[in-house]
C-alpha cells in the first residue's frame, strides 16, 4: 500500500467516525463517549499526514507512536460502544475492523521503521 493509498483510507476512516458519532445516543454517556472517539477517531489520518512529511526518521517513527495511540483509544471506545449496545454491533463491526487493521499497519510500520533507524546508527558508530 501505497503512502497516498494509506492517506485515503485513513481519511476514510475519519469520515466514517463521523458518521457513527452522529448517530450516537442523545444520552449523557452517549454524547461523552461521542466526544472522545470523535476526537480520538479523526486524528490517526492528521498525524499520518503529519509523520509522512516528518523532519526525521525519528520524528516519523514519534508521529507513527502518536497514530498508534490514537488507533488504540479508538477501539477502546468502539468496544464500548459494542458491549452497551449505544448502537447495533453490526453498524459498529465493520468500523471496528477497520480500525484494528490500521493499527495492524501502523504497528508493522513502526517496528519496520525502528529496524531501519537501528541499523542505520549502527553505520554510523
Amino acid at each position: 500500500m501505497t503512502e497516498e493509498e494509506l492517506k485515503a483510507r485513513f481519511k476514510l476512516f475519519s469520515i466514517r467516525v463521523i458518521a457513527l458519532v452522529d448517530n450516537m445516543p442523545n444520552t449523557i454517556s452517549g454524547k461523552a463517549i461521542a466526544n472522545q472517539i470523535v476526537r480520538s477517531g479523526t486524528s490517526p489520518a492528521a498525524n499520518y499526514r503529519a509523520a509522512c512529511i516528518g523532519k526525521s526518521n525519528k520524528d516519523f517513527l514519534n508521529k507513527l507512536k502518536m497514530v498508534e495511540e490514537e488507533l488504540d483509544e479508538t477501539s477502546h471506545w468502539l468496544e464500548i460502544i459494542m458491549e452497551t449496545e449505544m448502537l447495533p454491533e453490526n453498524r459498529v463491526k465493520p468500523l471496528y475492523s477497520e480500525c484494528i487493521a490500521l493499527l495492524k499497519i501502523i504497528i508493522s510500520s513502526i517496528v519496520s521503521t525502528r529496524k531501519y533507524i537501528n541499523s542505520n546508527s549502527e553505520i554510523v558508530k
